[in-house]
């Protein structure tokens, strides 16, 4: 280990709350290393960073002696990680970057720089956090880093948005929305904004690369309970909004069965396998727009069992895609 990795994870231990004196012997334990090198580390950090180290056969090891202060109050200089820390650090930093491009550029370069120096100096390569972690989005749509920042920043300044909106399911000119942001959320590799549309004057999600020409107001965002959002916005299926009203049953294949049964598609599902080895998985719902698309991705693997409006949907939309490859031995239909 490190002399400055180990001399931070001493650090640590001896300002751990509740923290009891140390042995030589647990030190060496916790640090994984000799004697002479705990010795070493014990002695930097009185000396060298003046740290009031002291040790009482009593007690039966070492500790800080801090009198009327408080332990937390000694701190290393500078920029202290743990090489594993540092390769956290970059590894969400590479994360991030992959889930949003741009997203931290101008904030985060100086110390992406500091880090990458320590990981050097501690004999590892940054680039290979790159090469080895790999995120691959599918379906993502593109947010520029002007709308995104100004909606995150909405959200956390508590202020108010107001943005031109172009809904998917109405192709005509964009609307004016006036919004009290809630809360960023990323689902199926794409941003979205749950907030109050003081507009429509009811709740509503938002999808940012549907948002044009974003300003932040000066008023006041209206905040809502966390409660009241995951009530309306967090308990049907997918990212539509609205209280279920109907619970789906689906009946997946055996062939299938074991992929599914180890999925979450919603925090309230319940599922069961059946004599058979089928997969039978229930789970509320409001709209069934998303949960449709879910459904016919497993084509014959898949039976919606209820409710009836649901599964008559299914049908027509499978019925719908056949007459795209026509009838065997005939020609194909137009709808």
């Amino acid at each position: 280990m490190k002399r400055f990795e180990a001399m931070s994870r001493l650090h640590r231990l001896l300002t751990a709350r509740h923290a009891r004196p140390l042995s030589l012997k647990r030190i060496c334990e916790e640090l994984e290393c000799s004697e002479s090198t705990a010795k070493r580390c014990i002695r930097d950090l009185r000396y060298r960073f003046d740290h009031p180290i002291v040790y009482d056969a009593e007690k039966g090891g070492y500790y800080y002696d801090v009198g009327d202060r408080t332990a937390a109050g000694y701190e290393l200089p500078g920029l202290w990680f743990t090489c594993s820390e540092l390769t956290a650090l970059v590894t969400m930093r590479t994360l991030l970057e992959r889930i949003q491009p741009g997203l931290f550029d101008r904030e985060l370069v100086p110390l992406g720089r500091r880090v990458d120096a320590i990981l050097e100096r501690a004999g590892l390569r940054p680039s290979e956090v790159a090469r080895r972690v790999r995120v691959l989005p599918m379906g993502r749509r593109a947010v520029s880093d002007l709308v995104f920042r100004c909606v995150a920043d909405a959200v956390l300044e508590r202020r108010r948005l107001a943005f031109q909106y172009l809904p998917r399911s109405n192709p005509g000119p964009p609307g004016a929305r006036e919004v009290s942001p809630q809360r960023l959320v990323h689902y199926r590799d794409n941003w979205y904004l749950d907030a109050y549309c003081h507009t429509r004057q009811a709740l509503r999600i938002f999808a940012l690369d549907r948002i044009r020409s974003p300003r932040i107001l000066r008023k006041r965002a209206k905040d809502l309970a966390d409660e009241q959002l995951d009530r309306e916005l967090g308990q049907s299926y997918g990212i539509f909004a609205g209280e279920p009203e109907r619970t789906a049953v689906l009946r997946f294949t055996p062939r299938r069965a074991q992929w599914v049964a180890a999925e979450i598609w919603h925090p309230r599902q319940s599922g069961r396998f059946l004599p058979d080895g089928s997969w039978e998985l229930c789970l509320p719902y409001a709209r069934e727009e998303e949960l449709l698309m879910d459904i016919l991705k497993y084509g014959a693997d898949v039976e919606v069992v209820a409710p009836a409006s649901l599964r008559e949907r299914v049908r027509r939309e499978l019925l719908r895609a056949a007459r795209n490859y026509g009838q065997a031995g005939g020609r194909r239909e137009t709808a």
